[in-house]
């Protein structure tokens, strides 16, 4: 069942103005709060708020982001920003129950018998009773243990002992404790979540993976939709993030033009009144996904708020030309996991440590 979506206007204007030319258009158009509907039942934000690096900044961006309007937080266990994020939830004001608050649960917490703790952990820093969403962060194990990124004497990643089918079945158990309301899945392939749907009871809620203009995956992503799996694109922006041109096992593909620099971006978002950032986040919910850019930058933060409207058919057509098969987050040596191995876009990997 594929997901469904409400959406609540927030306001609509149209007007037209004379050109030296004749009539031209400028478009202040319809701004939405668009959600959707979860296989749980659950509603998702469409639109979301990035919480990955700048961890002095967090508290307080993300306590602006909520009280502007977002609903949709995203963190991560590996970030080292949940006691942060969890301040700044405490310092909005904005009732717990009004946020949908999703975390990752690391490689090395995949062990079924340190599952629960992990995620104690994060409700911990979160100050929190629950979160919304659990995803597991990578279908790798890493050795179990307080090192997030075990490595043996030649540097290389030690895998751990468990397969991430024995963490899903441990993650099943939590939706029974009232500390997880959802769980989920990240870069994941399909064929791993296949291995879930057919070897436990349940089917991931979310799957929270790389999506935007110049990986588009049409075809995993109609997949995931006919599997009622709603998806949620992290770097919606593609190599805007200086971090894919940084990281150790940076590809030769994440210097090439920064998405929003696409003159046809441009050209739509003259269209609208909109920048092509706009644009881009766009996109994604138009395709019926959420989206969960970051930014601590307080006009970046009204820039994304203002994202959620309608793209006509021909502007969707034209940004789907942009298709490059572009795949910038690919640690798979690092991690010595073939991670989206049935995926588009895994030339290219390198080998480089992450941190």
């Amino acid at each position: 069942m594929a997901s469904l979506a409400t959406k609540a206007i927030r306001t609509s204007v149209f007007q037209r103005s004379a050109g030296l030319t004749g009539q031209s258009y400028s478009r202040m158009v319809t701004t939405c709060a668009t959600s959707y509907t979860l296989n749980t039942g659950a509603k998702i934000p469409a639109l979301g708020f990035g919480t990955f690096q700048d961890p002095d900044s967090q508290e307080e961006t993300v306590s602006q982001a909520l009280q502007k309007g977002m609903r949709l937080i995203d963190t991560a266990r590996v970030y080292n920003v949940e006691e942060q994020v969890g301040k700044g939830i405490k310092k909005s004001g904005i009732p717990r129950e009004e946020i949908f608050l999703g975390t990752k649960l690391w490689c090395n917490d995949y062990h079924p018998d340190d599952v629960e703790r992990a995620l104690d952990d994060s409700l911990r820093d979160l100050d929190t009773p629950y979160v919304d969403l659990l995803l597991m962060h990578y279908p790798c194990t890493f050795k179990r243990g307080p090192d997030r990124f075990p490595r043996d004497a030649d540097g290389r990643m030690i895998p751990g002992d468990t397969t991430f089918v024995d963490t899903w079945r441990a993650m099943e158990k939590l939706t029974g404790t009232g500390k997880v309301k959802a769980i989920g899945v990240s870069n994941f392939c399909q064929s791993e979540i296949e291995a879930l749907i057919n070897e436990t009871s349940t089917v991931p809620a979310v799957h929270q993976m790389e999506v935007h203009p110049y990986l588009q995956q049409k075809g995993f992503n109609e997949w995931l939709q006919s599997k009622g799996i709603h998806v949620v694109q992290f770097s919606p922006l593609g190599n805007m993030n200086d971090f894919y041109r940084q990281t150790g096992w940076s590809k030769e593909i994440a210097h090439m033009m920064r998405v929003i620099d696409q003159p046809v971006l441009k050209d739509i978002g003259k269209k609208y009144g909109k920048s092509p950032v706009q644009v881009v986040l766009a996109w994604g919910i138009n395709s019926s996904r959420s989206v969960i850019p970051k930014s601590v930058v307080d006009w970046q933060i009204d820039e994304n708020l203002a994202a959620d409207f309608e793209l006509e058919s021909e502007d969707m057509a034209q940004i789907a030309t942009l298709d490059a098969k572009a795949r910038f987050n690919d640690p798979s040596l690092d991690y010595e996991w073939r991670l989206y191995s049935d995926l588009e876009g895994i030339d290219g990997t390198v080998r480089g440590r992450t941190h």
